[in-house]
């Protein structure tokens, strides 16, 4: 029959005859119904941490800071494009991959990076593990990967990476899948194809034998890790974007940056790029057809799915239609129906190194895949990676339940915190040049007047030129407070920001350490000064609000006395105030991108802020 009387006796069916001529399983029916709601109407604003709430005592913790002059990495990579990081857990260490490229996204030559870490906060300097090739036509080839580890059926650690190659490395001619073991002693195994680019114009000749086929390996156990990962549909689901491949039938189904997770009732729900979802109850072999999420933000970063410790779930996303601001969270009990949008990581620093398709911001969050590994704290909370502004490497340690609100009172001395680790309870920014830990005050090398409370105290250690470290302690949400601490400056001429803020960021109460050697304090938006302060000595601040729902105001006192004529109106008005902040530099609202920053590879002089015995003490 010619193409044209098919068309017209196509025209004439009926729908009922279409889905005749073309059945449709049963579980594709079923899934017409969006089987991801988010529930609420909350979404973020503009500022880079969406003015959204925080989850509460979320740990921001650096992995890698990009430096073009003077690289820490094992294999002095002066690389400035850093992004994809994937996570797992393997026999007490964090294993942590990602891309890194010279200046731009997919920009040959590519390789793949590799650090771990005992406890998520001390990282190891990273090496590479998957080494650009040279490519028949003389270029380079570009590293890709959407799945970076697998633990084996017997254990073993398999990390894997693709070559692509420029300008498009997961186009689906890209040359190949890689693969090698990490033994227990940190040491590598030699590198292996898994799975050949099948529409690369080389496929499995040329850079292919740069690398032998897993199959050929002598070590037995590895080829049967490497057979039963490609046996694995969930895992190899993730292999799509770069593969995109129909011809064989390795894959059932298609789609970008591929999350997943089983639900209670045995089923496992995946996510892709833009908020596409759909369901398989085999494993992966059948899936139901992919259907976008009802009312979620449709973002071109990836999304991340995940149990957590509480038997809750979560889902990680920017949650906007088009910026990679802020990380955020949603939650649900059943897998189906998420709600109670926070922010995860809410600063944004300035890009230090421009590039092509550099876009701003904490994304292409990733955290441990079912099956690779679980942290001894799995189930007090969850870690994720994620990069920001597409050159610097990221971790968060968020607690478990994750949650919006504290219901106690603040009484925090960090004595029972060990040093040189982070408190619970507080939500810390912390760059690599710029960290907050606890410390024991006896070996800070203080003044003995100010070494005499021979405990501990929560420090922000500033050296970074382009970034600031930061500590925010929520409390119940109230009017009414007084709040007390302490605050040692170890220098005169350095920048401490404190603030009080409400659930949106708004901040109405506002003192300052300055560079001048002086205390300020706001007053109705005009900064006041309250007197010099004294380098090495503990200055004790006591601040309260009064309970009165009219009272626009905060009492400020400094070493028990009044610096100010009168008490300090507030800058913003709020109707509560929810969060104590400290930070090493001034406020941003946003960060700047696409100019060089002057500097930023040199550290800083240090600056070293104390802080101590935090009581908050909400009066309703």
């Amino acid at each position: 029959m010619p193409p044209k009387a098919i068309l017209r006796s196509l025209s004439r069916l009926t729908f009922a005859g279409l889905a005749a001529l073309f059945p449709v399983a049963p579980a594709v029916r079923a899934a017409e119904k969006p089987v991801v709601t988010y529930t609420d109407s909350v979404r973020p604003d503009t500022s880079a941490d969406g003015g959204l709430r925080l989850a509460v005592g979320v740990q921001n913790i650096q992995v890698y800071r990009a430096n073009r002059t003077a690289p820490t990495h094992l294999d002095h990579l002066t690389d400035t494009y850093l992004h994809q990081p994937m996570l797992a857990w393997w026999r007490g260490k964090f294993y942590l991959e990602y891309l890194s490229g010279p200046r731009d996204e997919s920009q040959a030559p590519c390789s793949d990076s590799l650090t771990t870490s005992p406890d998520g906060v001390h990282w190891a300097a990273p090496r590479t593990v998957f080494p650009a090739i040279k490519l028949p036509d003389g270029s380079m080839s570009d590293m890709h990967q959407r799945m970076a580890f697998y633990v084996a059926p017997d254990g073993r650690l398999l990390v894997l990476g693709f070559h692509g190659k420029e300008p498009s490395p997961n186009d689906g001619t890209g040359v190949g899948r890689v693969v090698r073991e990490i033994h227990e002693d940190g040491g590598f195994g030699p590198i292996y194809f898994i799975r050949y680019g099948l529409h690369s114009p080389w496929a499995d000749r040329g850079p292919n034998q740069t690398y032998p086929l897993y199959k050929t390996s002598p070590d037995a156990g590895f080829v049967a890790a490497c057979d039963a990962l490609l046996a694995n549909k969930l895992m190899t689901t993730q292999w799509w974007e770069e593969d995109q491949l129909t011809e064989d039938g390795f894959f059932s189904i298609h789609g970008r940056a591929f999350s997943f997770v089983h639900r209670p009732d045995g089923s496992v729900l995946g996510i892709w790029k833009n908020a596409l979802t759909a369901v398989t109850t085999d494993n992966g072999r059948t899936w139901s057809r992919q259907l976008q999420a009802a009312n979620m933000p449709n973002n071109a970063s990836k999304y991340w799915l995940t149990h957590t410790g509480d038997g809750r779930y979560a889902l990680f996303l920017n949650p906007t239609d088009r910026l990679r601001y802020p990380l955020a969270v949603m939650t649900s009990d059943d897998c189906a129906n998420f709600s109670g949008l926070l922010t995860v990581h809410g600063e944004l620093p300035d890009q230090r190194f421009p590039g092509k398709f550099k876009n701003i911001g904490p994304q292409y969050t990733r955290g441990i895949v079912e099956g690779n590994g679980t942290p001894p704290d799995s189930a007090r909370a969850t870690w994720i990676a994620y990069s920001v502004n597409k050159e610097d490497i990221w971790v968060s340690r968020v607690p478990v339940p994750i949650r919006g609100r504290v219901d106690a009172p603040v009484d925090d001395n960090f004595e029972s915190t060990p040093a040189g680790s982070l408190p619970e309870g507080w939500n810390i920014y912390s760059p690599a040049w710029a960290p907050v830990r606890v410390v024991d005050v006896k070996d800070a090398g203080l003044p003995a007047e100010a070494a005499a409370k021979a405990g501990r105290a929560l420090e922000l250690r500033d050296e970074d030129p382009s970034d600031y470290a930061r500590a925010i302690r929520i409390f119940p949400e109230t009017h009414g407070v007084r709040i007390s601490f302490k605050v040692l400056a170890e220098q005169p001429d350095a920048r401490l920001d404190i603030e009080i803020l409400d659930g949106h960021g708004t901040r109405p109460v506002r003192l300052a350490f300055e560079e001048d050697g002086h205390l300020w304090a706001c007053h109705e938006g005009v900064w006041n000064d309250a007197g010099a302060y004294t380098p090495g000595h503990w200055t004790t601040f006591n601040l309260e609000i009064p309970r009165a729902l009219t009272a626009d105001r905060v009492d400020v006192r400094v070493d028990g006395k009044s610096p100010l004529a009168r008490a300090a109106v507030f800058t913003e008005p709020v109707t509560s105030v929810e969060r104590l902040s400290f930070r090493t530099g001034a406020y941003r609202r946003t960060g700047f991108a696409g100019k060089e920053a002057p500097g930023a590879d040199v550290k800083a002089p240090a600056a070293v802020f104390l802080v101590d015995d935090v009581l908050i003490t909400p009066e309703k």
